[in-house]
């Protein structure tokens, strides 16, 4: 991939650039591999598009009203312009120059973070697999309301926006979104097609940033699932649902916990849409769940953030639970916690190349109780 914003050192984000992509799968296999021993078996590794893999932008808003800047902050705090990153989808490059131009027709203030004065901090845009967008304008306030709700229909009318929103974020923190959002379409949820699955991602919600590989991986954790065939699934960690929903059939008892409302809110309507039977979601602490609850069920699903599961380990191998599907962004805490489970053997691997030019991979694991 070439990027020119490499080029000019205007950003070094992806790193491992200058190696080519299959250079790239072979270290990522065998850093994991290394970092996670006793794997009895470890499947090719999911390869991804080397460009054009990114579903979702996350740009910071800075320059001027009439000459916005999308993009991220230097080391200076300045706003580096990133519109045009290889990385996003050709749909979502498509989007960012459209939205630079509404910033401009809505008046939008971008913030300043060295005077603390403007208003639209920061632009959130995620593409479907449908090619539909979802746009969360973050501001300070929602002085900005009434313009957006103005110019809207002009922004529909250019880009396939299914749902936009205003969030509030008032801290001047490096904080990407406040708890307050304001919807600004009738549509509150943007579906993510995953093969037979359909998720429907609501604002402030969490969704895997490569929509090939996560749907390689839901799709992989289904199969080990099916194959041990539990009666009784915890997806912990589950954000919208993804892997509580594939492993849903109509026969089994699935229950995915998370923290996240709004979270919980799109699995249940992915769930209900889709007509699956036998699946809930619950809000709340995954530790504190598996603690609380009394008797464990026959697999649990655990996708935690990069610190790991924690003192979910310990319960986990004092339990009776037969069979895990843990899925890690981060390969050292998933072996520290694997260290706990001495009971809960890896009897199969994969690496999920969820990001590539970069080192970061996300690895799916099956351990089985001896």
């Amino acid at each position: 991939m070439r990027c020119s914003y490499y080029d000019a050192a205007t950003c070094r984000s992806c790193a491992w650039l200058e190696r080519p992509y299959a250079e790239q799968l072979a270290a990522k296999q065998q850093q994991v591999a290394r970092l996670v021993p006793g794997v009895r078996e470890w499947l090719p590794p999911v390869a991804s598009a080397e460009a054009g893999y990114r579903n979702k932008a996350k740009m910071v808003v800075g320059g001027t009203v009439d000459a916005p800047v999308l993009g991220v902050l230097d080391e200076l705090g300045r706003t580096v312009d990133l519109r045009e990153c290889p990385l996003h989808t050709p749909g979502l490059r498509a989007a960012l120059a459209e939205l630079a131009g509404f910033v401009t027709r809505a008046r939008l203030e971008p913030y300043d973070v060295a005077t603390r004065r403007g208003e639209l901090k920061y632009l959130l845009v995620t593409q479907s697999p449908d090619d539909e967008l979802m746009v969360r304008f973050v501001c300070r306030s929602t002085e900005p309301l009434a313009r957006l709700r103005k110019h809207l229909p002009a922004l529909l009318a250019a880009l396939p926006v299914r749902v936009a929103s205003l969030n509030v974020q008032p801290v001047h923190a490096a904080v990407l979104e406040g708890a307050r959002e304001e919807l600004l379409t009738e549509d509150a949820a943007l579906p993510m097609r995953l093969g037979d699955i359909v998720l429907w991602l609501r604002p402030q919600s969490f969704f895997q940033t490569n929509t090939a590989v996560a749907t390689a991986l839901y799709q992989q954790a289904r199969a080990w699932v099916d194959e041990v065939d539990p009666v009784t699934v915890w997806d912990l960690y589950c954000g919208v649902g993804g892997f509580a929903l594939h492993c849903a059939d109509g026969r089994r008892d699935v229950v995915g916990i998370e923290t996240s409302q709004e979270a919980v809110a799109s699995a249940t309507a992915s769930a209900s849409r889709a007509g699956l039977t036998g699946v809930r979601f619950v809000a709340g602490d995954a530790a504190g769940f598996a603690r609380e609850t009394g008797r464990a069920p026959e697999l649990v699903v655990v996708n935690p953030p990069r610190r790991g599961i924690g003192d979910l380990a310990g319960w986990l191998e004092a339990s009776t639970v037969r069979s895990v599907v843990y899925s890690s962004c981060n390969a050292t805490s998933l072996a520290r916690d694997l260290a706990v489970m001495g009971s809960l053997v890896p009897v199969r691997g994969r690496v999920l190349d969820m990001f590539p030019q970069t080192a970061h991979a996300e690895t799916l694991v099956l351990l089985e109780r001896r």
